[in-house]
């Protein structure tokens, strides 16, 4: 499935809609066509007075007009979209890295809700919700069938708010009833392990507004508690969808010591170049790089960055394919519209819309089956490929497919040669190789 969502900032872009140049454009070109830019609006008007007048029931006349915009934007690409107020307030919410909730992280298994872990420092956490609880009710109400994200939904809310959690536990005959009062819960987008051999293991979960400093702290944290200095890095991007475009290139600035990060380009025209700092605190060892199917936008950036300034080995699957920028822009009344502005690119100029970053060492299932995924490619109305940019030799390597879903953080071993994640463990036995 793609990625549900990220945002990315880029106001270079903005200088391209001032001082009336977009205007003066779009009115040179109707004056060729012979026809007023705002003609079509008279049957957008003729729709409206249609359905005030002679809908079943009398319709709201706000729902009528943010289903025309939400329509307008939805035509233009997958992932331009018109946000309410509400649905605004929730996505910056989840890029900011925090809410209003109780703190733990679910997943879905045969239609069973199930606590993944509870965040540290949480109101579950503190109540004494354990990973591997199920879910049964949430205020009284059965949730066995719902979709996760709509279950997420209901237990965020207002800090200060209320909300009644049911649980089976195993080993427990009866269910376990949870008062909890929602705050706001931050949510790290970081996790970071020093291996044996001194080779840190970093998984990037998504990049939100802190992620380029969450990571400096967390290979911190790996080198004090490990008493060394890392020899070399695994970077898991893995099931990353992306993010925040400037904390992906604070990532990146941290692995690169030179060298140009990614470009942006509208319409066609270089809009933005970015490149590394002298400095990074991961710059001077060896690197791999791990990604899969469900590795998009921010992720590419990052992936793409590596590969191409020979920084890094990539090892996985190819990646999603979604090379395209989305600028944030705020709208009257708390709405917000995210509209795709520029496509980026990588340094050697390859396009990563609807293509993807295919690894230096690809790892396919080794019973030939492909992998069912939705890809970049495959959503309607996606913008098209574009082709370009570097060549290189591709290495194939098979593995059974109960190994290539990633490890559970909490149960990363120290060496994880021989464990059953296939990818991590060919990415660290290159690596070990190495730093002996």
């Amino acid at each position: 499935m793609p990625p549900m969502r990220y945002r990315t900032t880029a106001l270079a872009i903005v200088a391209a809609f001032a001082g009336g140049a977009l205007t003066s454009q779009v009115l040179a070109h109707a004056d060729s066509q012979k026809e007023s830019p705002y003609a079509q609006f008279d049957r957008m008007g003729r729709v409206l007075a249609v359905i005030e007048h002679g809908y079943v029931d009398t319709p709201g006349q706000e729902k009528l007009l943010d289903g025309a915009i939400k329509g307008m934007v939805a035509e233009l690409d997958p992932h331009s979209s018109y946000m309410t107020p509400e649905e605004y307030s929730e996505f910056q919410s989840d890029t900011e890295g925090k809410f209003g909730g109780i703190g733990v992280e679910v997943d879905d298994r045969d239609g069973d809700v199930i606590v993944v872990a509870p965040i540290d420092g949480s109101p579950a956490s503190r109540a004494g919700i354990k990973s591997g609880d199920r879910i049964v009710t949430v205020d009284d109400k059965l949730v066995r069938g719902t979709r996760v994200d709509k279950l997420i939904d209901t237990m965020r809310g207002e800090p200060g708010t209320k909300v009644r959690v049911g649980i089976v536990r195993e080993g427990v005959d009866e269910i376990l009833y949870f008062d909890l009062v929602r705050e706001i819960v931050h949510v790290s987008s970081v996790e970071a392990k020093m291996l044996s051999g001194a080779i840190i293991y970093i998984r990037v979960k998504q990049f939100q507004e802190n992620t380029h400093a969450e990571l400096v702290e967390a290979v911190g944290k790996a080198r004090t508690a490990s008493k060394v200095d890392p020899k070399a890095v695994i970077l898991d991007l893995r099931y990353n969808p992306g993010g925040l475009v400037d904390q992906a290139e604070g990532v990146a600035d941290e692995l690169m010591d030179s060298g140009t990060i990614y470009s942006t380009r509208h319409r066609g025209k270089i809009v933005e170049e970015v490149s590394a700092s002298h400095g990074g605190v991961l710059s001077d060892i060896p690197c791999v790089t791990l990604v899969n199917e469900f590795s998009a936008s921010a992720s590419e950036l990052v992936s793409g960055a590596l590969q191409d300034s020979k920084r890094a080995i990539i090892l996985g699957a190819k990646t999603f394919g979604k090379g395209s920028v989305q600028t944030i822009f705020d709208l009257p009344g708390g709405s917000g519209l995210r509209l795709t502005t520029m496509r980026y690119y990588t340094p050697s100029g390859r396009s990563i819309q609807a293509q993807g970053i295919m690894p230096n060492v690809v790892i396919r299932r080794a019973d030939g089956k492909p992998a069912d995924v939705v890809r970049e490619s495959d959503l309607e109305g996606h913008l098209p490929a574009e082709t370009g940019g570097s060549k290189f030799d591709i290495e194939t390597l098979e593995a059974p497919a109960d190994q290539l879903t990633p490890t559970k953080f909490s149960e990363l071993p120290d060496d994880p040669s021989s464990g059953k994640d296939f990818v991590l463990a060919e990415g660290y036995r290159r690596l070990a190789k190495l730093v002996k």
